[in-house]
């Protein structure tokens, strides 16, 4: 295991900082080393393997569509293509789709459409998004340009121009900032990176209105907290409201590295042959991955799973809540939930892992908790009684 660690340092650019275990493979809700330790899993990839590993079904898909075709343009349809954007769009509520390689290129483009269907209405391209502080929506130059947290964006200044930034859950931060020129609105239903931190009803539901009242776009970035992971097939879902472009990807592909935005007509129409492109965004093994995750949510039927299981989550961290004067408060939804600690996780985390258990943070003292969604109490109880212990011993 050293030997492979220090030929990765060795060979790879230092833009991770990479805890000290190399993963072989991983069955159901565990990893294991190429020394052969098992280990749960609550991380899933940073979200994405809401399948767990080693889903057969999925699997067989793959391997199928390997067999076939992987890969042919943007310059032709694909089966597998026609059907992901009809169950994306099914799931999502929206009318089109475009599909990309990553989370952070749906950001690009839903930024873009936004631009573009002001530029198209109104013939100017002066035109303002409104982010939000402590949002995390990527690491390209445009996904950092609305990322509201100054240490990810100060080393590459300038970015992109007209973005400010208003305080999450404050509608009346928003107000103040919405001018002629605004054409768009962007967050996260709950944030990630930030922090775990979900989204007020009144909240979305104020900005919503406010999009409606000025002509203005609603964009949620639902990259990490959709795809069933708050209970329902996208958070927005919980809060009444719908959104005019949404993001996604992690768990879209669950494994596969694909993203998408998608929007509702008008806006979709907005976009015309050229304005956006990509040369692997839809190909036939993504989006054959795409349409068999959709599959599987419906057959396995991952929602009502997660809402079943996901308050036994909450009410377990909340025990440990009560029980640790470390921890100040548990907050998130479904199961995307945060403990805020009183002191950094960089301890806490390697703890965990040399017990048996895969947890991440969410800022420096936020330990994030979003586990594939096919968990069980079972291993609620195996990952609460191991964090028990390593808090105990910190």
């Amino acid at each position: 295991m050293n030997q492979y660690i220090e030929e990765a340092d060795k060979n790879l650019m230092h833009t991770y900082s990479r805890y000290q275990i190399v993963f072989d493979h991983g069955d159901g809700m565990y990893l294991y080393d190429i020394k052969g330790k098992q280990y749960l899993d609550f991380a899933a990839g940073i979200a994405v393997f809401a399948l767990g590993y080693n889903n057969k079904a999925y699997n067989d898909a793959l391997k199928a569509q390997i067999d076939k075709i992987l890969h042919t343009s943007n310059l032709y349809y694909t089966v597998p293509l026609v059907e992901a954007a009809k169950k994306f769009n099914q799931a999502s509520g929206m009318d089109s789709v475009f599909f990309t390689s990553s989370g952070t290129e749906a950001i690009e483009g839903a930024v873009k459409l936004a631009r573009k269907y002001y530029y198209k209405k109104h013939g100017i391209s002066n035109s303002q998004i409104i982010s939000m502080n402590h949002s995390f929506h990527g690491r390209s130059m445009g996904a950092l340009s609305i990322t509201g947290t100054k240490k990810y964006r100060e080393a590459f200044e300038p970015l992109i121009g007209g973005v400010v930034f208003a305080e999450y859950n404050n509608l009346d931060s928003v107000k103040e900032l919405i001018q002629e020129n605004t054409c768009a609105i962007i967050m996260e239903p709950v944030q990630g990176e930030g922090g775990i931190y979900p989204a007020t009803k009144e909240f979305i539901q104020g900005v919503r209105k406010l999009c409606d009242e000025k002509d203005i776009l609603l964009i949620f970035d639902e990259i990490q907290c959709g795809m069933g992971r708050t209970g329902s097939m996208f958070a927005y879902e919980q809060f009444g409201v719908k959104p005019d472009i949404i993001t996604s990807a992690k768990a879209l592909g669950c494994g596969v590295p694909v993203g998408a935005f998608g929007a509702i007509r008008k806006v979709a129409d907005a976009f015309e042959p050229g304005d956006h492109g990509t040369t692997y965004g839809g190909n036939p093994f993504a989006t054959a991955a795409v349409s068999k995750v959709f599959d599987l949510f419906e057959s396995e039927k991952l929602l009502e799973h997660v809402k079943e299981v996901a308050p036994y989550l909450a009410d377990k961290l909340d025990v440990l809540v009560k029980k640790h004067d470390c921890i100040v408060e548990r907050r998130g939804m479904g199961l995307m939930q945060g403990l805020e600690l009183k002191m950094p996780v960089k301890d806490l985390i390697p703890k965990a892992m040399a017990s048996g258990l895969v947890i991440i943070s969410a800022g420096a003292n936020v330990v994030r908790f979003v586990p594939p969604l096919i968990v069980e109490k079972k291993h609620i109880d195996q990952m609460v009684a191991i964090l028990d212990q390593c808090l105990s011993e910190l």
